[in-house]
């Protein structure tokens, strides 16, 4: 698709009435000719946008000792050592899986975390990515503060953020471009299963892309 077509819906959507806080820029994708019940067709993917997000991705991060430090010095929002993962109960877990866009975990706390959290936090997607010991955590953080995820479960339409209405309309529609070639290329075939797609802020009026 060309990126002036993405550009004017872009630009369209932005067009709707000022709010008194940041609206996000979301996308809606809209699938065909699939079978969503199969595992293997669903989308489940995390993109790095060119051009951000436009606003503050918050980042928690399971670890202790030397990761907890360094984590703590990458800029990550919250650091949960072992023993907060013991004493987590239902509701506290649900309130991280809300809060939080990404969940990061030094590996040998993976089994403790599933154990206690994996009811909570695995059906909402936010199952943590873990750290092997000695890797350099923050560029994963950097890299993060750019990131989304695009997660279709077994529905033919789902949703994602593009960035913020406080972006220049370039900014956003290279974003959005990112996540199509990204979303074509996990499709069995292409641009074909996809049936359309708007871009709207939080509170203003769906533009068609395609």
């Amino acid at each position: 698709m060309a990126r002036k077509d993405i550009l004017q819906a872009v630009k369209t959507a932005l067009g709707s009435p000022e709010r008194n806080f940041t609206e996000s820029v979301d996308l809606a994708i809209n699938l065909k000719n699939i079978d969503m019940g199969q595992p293997q067709n669903r989308i489940d993917e995390a993109v790095v946008l060119p051009s951000g997000v436009g606003k503050p991705v918050k980042i928690a991060v399971f670890a202790s000792e030397e990761l907890a430090i360094a984590a703590k010095e990458a800029g990550a929002d919250i650091i949960l050592p072992l023993e907060q993962i013991d004493k987590l109960k239902k509701d506290k877990a649900k309130s991280i899986a809300d809060e939080y866009d990404f969940l990061l975990a030094e590996v040998q706390l993976m089994p403790s975390i599933g154990k206690n959290l994996g009811q909570v936090l695995g059906p909402r997607g936010k199952m943590p990515d873990p750290i092997p010991p000695n890797t350099d955590i923050t560029p994963i953080i950097k890299r993060l503060r750019k990131t989304v995820k695009l997660r279709s479960r077994d529905k033919k339409t789902f949703h994602t953020m593009v960035g913020s209405k406080s972006m220049a309309p370039e900014e956003i529609a290279a974003n959005i471009e990112a996540i199509l070639k990204h979303i074509e290329a996990k499709l069995e075939k292409g641009v074909q299963n996809i049936r359309s797609i708007y871009v709207k802020t939080t509170m203003g009026p769906a533009e068609k892309v395609m």
